[in-house]
């Protein structure tokens, strides 16, 4: 077992039979009490953020966590079909760990999992940013650039977001996986 003043930001641990990840870790030692760590962590399963102090000595279970780089290949139900890029092993991975990047990729992007002593998928993270084509929008109409109006705009996989008036159907547009929000219009 490690002590707390072994865990630096990122490192994930065990704590109350969950899984988490360390987002901010502070020494603090206040005037005349006793040295402290407060840390911020956040549960890898449903995203909620928890502050807890611990002493120095305490002991904590740090996990041994491994990242491999896979190509998500189509969904299958509740679960998106992924391939390891070296194996080509296949694994079958929640749509829930991608959180709301999963609306905004698309067959053949390369995803980033992160797992748990080479055994179950802890994490997944999408690019920051992809390229999708836009199969339906209002026309737009020549010399409306200076506004930031926007208008709905429905992608390749049937998903709705909001995009500046001059772009038209059949435009590529880069994307933020994280929000949702137009970036920039992409030319071939």
């Amino acid at each position: 077992m490690a002590t707390v003043s072994d865990l630096s930001k990122g490192n994930f641990m065990r704590y109350n039979g969950e899984v988490v990840q360390v987002e901010e870790l502070q020494h603090r030692t206040p005037g005349n009490l006793r040295a402290f760590y407060q840390i911020k962590m956040r549960n890898v399963r449903n995203g909620k953020v928890a502050e807890n102090r611990f002493r120095p000595g305490d002991e904590v279970e740090i996990l041994r966590v491994e990242t491999k780089e896979y190509q998500y290949l189509y969904a299958d139900g509740e679960s998106l079909v992924c391939m390891d890029n070296e194996t080509f092993d296949q694994i079958y991975l929640d749509r829930a760990l991608l959180g709301d990047a999963v609306n905004y990729i698309k067959e053949g992007v390369t995803l980033l999992i992160a797992f748990e002593n080479g055994e179950s998928a802890i994490t997944a993270e999408a690019p920051s940013h992809v390229t999708m084509e836009i199969q339906y929008t209002e026309p737009g109409v020549q010399g409306d650039t200076a506004t930031r109006t926007l208008k709905s705009a429905t992608l390749e996989n049937g998903v709705e977001v909001r995009v500046p008036l001059f772009v038209n159907t059949g435009d590529k547009i880069k994307i933020d996986t994280r929000t949702g929000a137009y970036i920039e219009r992409v030319k071939e």
